[in-house]
């Protein structure tokens, strides 16, 4: 959504008494439960204070919001976190960067800490920063505008950085570094053709393309690096939108930029798509949320898809008023096969309760544990808010379980 570099993190390290989840319980066991303070500030050197449109203030340097999306980075227990749009809903002009959090991960004493280790700005090709400000724009084409809002991060083969932008919704290419080097071409009916900093005028002037806020919102990369599976928050305007349950998935390969639709069936409407993860070429990771947090969070699931057998809609809602249904499929099209997996709030894993966070929204694989086991890391998002932690929850999964 949304300072001296010498500066310390504060970092809270909490272990859940549920962190001892039986082992083998579905082959899937909470290791423990990390905290980074909502008040902590990032190493961005950046200072003075941003104002958004009530009047509320917040250091320029507030570490929050990277928990939105998370990457490793192939490096040690270093893991890629970007940071949204920042606070206020895009009212303010939060300079977009990069944080690199460091987690340490013991599933044999059922520890995890966490610590804010590097910050770097987001940039375009030329050095100029990119940030959330919702005005921030001069035309419909969003590769070339400043306004940014990455919710999704995955590295590339080159260990050059995959980026998907809720505003756009766009995919652009980074260094490592923070500098953008490539624009992947994104369809035009994912699209909105007229753009305005306010939502209710935004909604009004457009019959397709994506919602106001709901855009490319998750983002994998297959194990081999060749392509990008981009998932819609929400279906498209032309698709239903805040009303319709079919999500558009994009298949782009990196190399040549051709692109393939798929559908994700939501159960109900309501629901939305936080981040994609893959486990192989052809099946996935979904992490599917209600928008409700604490004693009301009701869905916030991981759940496989498989894109085998599901139909190629590209060519289906290509003209306005010519989408997909609110529910269901046009006879001869086959959505991706999707097979609840893990529920987050699940008693067996104690998370449940006042203090869970409505924004669950990063889905990572880590370095293999040593007993051979994958360590899957999820994320929440706190909005910038200095009263709500940064959390991440690692767990132990069989290899079983992806077979």
């Amino acid at each position: 959504m949304i300072a001296p570099r010498r500066l310390l993190i504060c970092v809270v390290l909490v272990v859940s008494a549920a962190s001892a989840a039986r082992a083998g319980e579905g082959g899937v066991e909470l290791i423990g439960v990390a905290k980074i303070s909502g008040n902590a500030r990032d190493k961005s050197g950046l200072g003075g204070l941003y104002t958004n449109a009530k009047g509320e203030s917040i250091p320029a340097n507030l570490a929050g919001s990277y928990g939105s999306s998370i990457s490793y980075t192939g490096k040690g227990e270093l893991y890629y976190c970007p940071n949204d749009r920042g606070f206020g809903d895009g009212s303010t002009a939060s300079v977009c960067r990069l944080q690199i959090v460091e987690l340490k991960v013991d599933a044999r004493a059922k520890r995890v800490g966490a610590k804010l280790v590097e910050t770097r700005l987001l940039t375009d090709e030329q050095g100029r920063n990119f940030n959330g400000l919702a005005a921030n724009f001069i035309g419909s084409d969003p590769n070339k505008n400043y306004r940014f809002d990455p919710e999704g991060v995955r590295v590339g083969k080159d260990g050059s950085l995959f980026v998907s932008d809720e505003y756009g919704p766009s995919i652009w290419q980074f260094d490592a570094s923070g500098k953008r080097v490539k624009t992947l071409r994104v369809p035009s009916k994912f699209l909105i053709a007229e753009l305005s900093a306010d939502e209710k005028v935004e909604t009004a002037r457009n019959t397709s393309g994506r919602v106001t806020n709901k855009g490319m919102e998750a983002l994998a990369i297959t194990p081999d690096g060749k392509m990008l599976l981009g998932a819609m928050q929400s279906p498209l305007i032309q698709d239903g939108g805040r009303q319709g349950t079919n999500v558009r998935l994009l298949a782009l390969e990196i190399a040549t930029g051709a692109t393939r639709e798929y559908v994700y069936a939501l159960p109900r409407h309501g629901l939305g798509l936080s981040e994609i993860l893959a486990i192989d070429a052809e099946r996935f990771i979904v992490l599917e949320r209600d928008g409700k947090g604490g004693l009301e969070a009701r869905h916030k699931r991981l759940v496989k898809i498989d894109l085998r057998g599901a139909t190629d809609v590209s060519d289906v809602g290509n003209k306005l008023h010519t989408g997909l249904p609110l529910a269901g499929l046009p006879e001869g099209v086959k959505g991706v096969a999707r097979t609840e997996w893990l529920d987050l709030l699940d008693p067996r894993f104690g998370l449940a309760g006042a203090s869970f966070p409505e924004k669950v929204e990063g889905v990572a694989w880590g370095p293999d544990l040593a007993d051979g086991r994958k360590l899957l890391v999820v994320s929440c998002d706190n909005d910038l808010n200095p009263r709500q932690d940064v959390v991440f929850w690692a767990f132990a999964v069989d290899k079983s379980e992806l077979e």
